[in-house]
Parts: structure tokens; C-alpha cells; sequence
């Protein structure tokens, strides 16, 4: 019997971007602005995608930083624009994962943290989240200059890995990345951080949750998957 291997989207999924919120009140006197921001980076790194222009995360964060403080009519300092990027490595995990990662691992499954950030910003935003010992891989889309949710971002993880798509199962509480994976062919979980509805024009995965936990007591209880002899 093969055990799947658990992919996990990074911020927003295993990392709370609560943390980024006093910093942006500070600078923007809005906490809510930290959720903007990130929201203009997605949209903007899949504009990149579809367009064919090449880039990468840190330079869509830094852009779309600037893009947000001249929209609020706020001047930004490069101290200050160090200061809101640098607490992007420092976000906390929730507090249902990482108990639910060693569940995972114990009970035989392989688990790799996989996001559009770079391998530099996931593996510090891992170790200082205390969550190294919780994956056995990490891995950044930056190698195969691409962004999730393209098809051709699921198909690099699975040749990285060495591994049948279907085979990988993401976790992720981003309906479009959601819908990414299942429409390259992996399989998926949702989990609903955001608690809002999934798009109903996007596929549909085969376990929903509220909390880790959940999701991964589903996974768990799932029919292994027979190897092909």
C-alpha cells in the first residue's frame, strides 16, 4: 500500500499573516491593509504567469508593496518597507498544525511544504516557525520559474519529487490552488482559514475541513492507495 504525499501551501494554510498585521496598522494605520497587499501579490504573480513575464516572489512583494503605499498616499522608507517584507519570515504557524503534521508523519506519510515563495523565504519562515522537524522536504516553485496555480507548477513538484501526480495530495485553504492541483491531476484537501465560500466553477476536492486536525483525520482514514505491480 503507497501512503500519498501531503503537500502543504505555506502562508495563509500553516502560517497566519496575523502576524504581519501591527506592522502594516503602523505604517498604514490599517491592519486590514495586510491582507490587501497579499491579495495584490497573488493577483499580480499570476498575471506574471499568464503573460509570460519572469520574476519572482520577493520582487512581486517589494512592487506590490510600493503599489499599495502610493494607492494610500503613504510615503514608504526603505527601513520601512525592510521592516514589513522582513516579518514575512516570521509569521506563526496555527495552532492545530503542528500537532497535525506529527500525525501525519507518524502515521507514515510524507510531508512537503510547497509555495510560490522562495526556498530561502520558506525554509527561514519553516525554522523560525519551529516547524523543521514537521517536513521531510521543502520546496519552492522558483527553480522551475513558475507560479501555482499553473498546471506546469504541480507537474514541477511531481517531477521533483520523483512521484506519480497521482500520488500528491495539497492541502492548501486557497480555492484556486486548490483547483490548480486537481486540474493538473493531483489530488487536493481544502481547508477553510478564510471562511468563505469555495468558487463553485472551480473543481471540487475530495475532503473539506475547518482545522487541520480535520483535514488530516480525513486523510488519514482514507483507503490507501494499492501499488501497481
Amino acid at each position: 500500500m503507497n501512503r500519498e504525499t501531503i503537500l502543504f501551501d505555506i502562508n495563509e494554510t500553516v502560517l497566519s499573516l496575523d502576524t504581519l498585521k501591527p506592522v502594516f496598522k503602523k505604517t498604514f494605520h490599517n491592519e486590514n491593509m495586510a491582507d490587501i497587499w497579499f491579495a495584490m501579490l497573488l493577483h499580480t504573480s499570476t498575471v506574471c504567469v499568464l503573460s509570460g513575464v519572469k520574476t519572482n516572489f520577493a520582487e512581486l512583494g517589494d512592487i506590490t508593496l510600493n503599489t499599495l503605499a502610493s494607492r494610500q498616499r503613504i510615503p514608504l522608507s526603505d527601513k520601512t518597507k525592510a521592516d514589513i517584507l522582513g516579518c514575512f519570515s516570521c509569521l506563526k504557524p496555527h495552532s492545530d498544525v503542528k500537532a497535525a503534521l506529527t500525525e501525519l508523519r507518524h502515521s507514515g506519510y510524507k510531508t512537503v511544504a510547497f509555495s510560490n515563495s522562495s526556498h530561502t523565504l520558506i525554509t527561514a519562515q519553516i525554522r523560525n516557525a519551529g516547524l523543521m522537524n514537521e517536513f521531510d522536504d521543502i520546496v519552492s516553485v522558483e527553480a522551475g520559474n513558475v507560479f501555482k496555480p499553473a498546471q506546469v507548477a504541480y507537474q514541477f513538484i511531481a517531477d521533483t519529487l520523483q512521484t506519480p501526480k497521482s500520488q500528491l495530495r495539497l492541502v492548501s485553504t486557497h480555492d484556486w490552488d486548490t483547483h490548480g492541483a486537481l486540474t493538473a491531476g493531483l489530488k487536493a484537501a481544502y481547508i477553510n482559514r478564510l471562511h468563505s465560500p469555495y468558487n463553485p466553477l472551480y473543481r471540487q476536492p475530495d475532503i473539506f475541513g475547518d482545522t487541520m486536525s480535520d483535514i488530516v483525520s480525513q486523510i488519514i482514514n482514507q483507503p490507501a492507495t494499492r501499488s501497481r505491480t
